[in-house]
């Protein structure tokens, strides 16, 4: 089940078992300064340098943000949508969908990565073999689900640094 809330149902989390998923207090209280960075960078090269997405006028590139975006939250919710529920909340800048289940490694990477492969991956992939009409839109695309992803890319690269037998709950996990 979906369920859009302000804030997280307090659920207790026994901390002797789970260990928090960013353990260094001052980079969990500044993660977001590294998700904004990190979008930052990402939004430089197109605001600055001349590229094939200039030619698309303002009011499509406009109207193609938001389905992208809902096809990037779509992804994460088929990854997690049959194994608890599904929590929407926003901070900022950014929506973050929290489940309450408890997903393994693999599952886990997948859950924070497969927006950014199918939106952005394959995307770019296919723009190296197609070089028509379309090929703009298609980098639009990659690029603006790239930094809406942001703060999946940090947690993917985290994802992969910890145990392989991990498990992940609630912004915690256990080996």
């Amino acid at each position: 089940m979906i369920k859009w809330v302000k804030e997280l149902p307090d659920t207790p989390i026994d901390t002797n078992i789970y260990k928090p998923f960013i353990k260094g207090d001052w980079f969990r209280k500044h993660y977001m300064w590294f998700a904004y960075t990190l979008m930052f960078l990402l939004v430089i090269p197109v605001c600055c340098l001349t590229t094939p997405m200039n030619d698309i006028r303002f009011p499509i590139r406009i109207a193609m943000i938001l389905p992208v975006f809902l096809i990037h939250e779509l992804l994460h919710i088929l990854v997690a949508f049959r194994i608890g529920n599904i929590y929407l909340t926003h901070s900022g800048l950014y929506f973050w969908l929290h489940s309450d289940a408890e997903m393994s490694k693999g599952r886990f990477w997948i859950f924070m990565t497969l927006p950014f492969l199918v939106l952005s991956g394959i995307p770019l992939i296919t723009r190296f073999f197609y070089s028509g009409a379309l090929s703009p839109y298609i980098l639009y695309v990659a690029w603006i689900n790239a930094v809406m992803a942001s703060s999946d890319i940090i947690n993917s690269i985290l994802i992969l640094f910890k145990p392989r037998n991990a498990i992940f709950y609630r912004g915690y996990y256990k080996c």
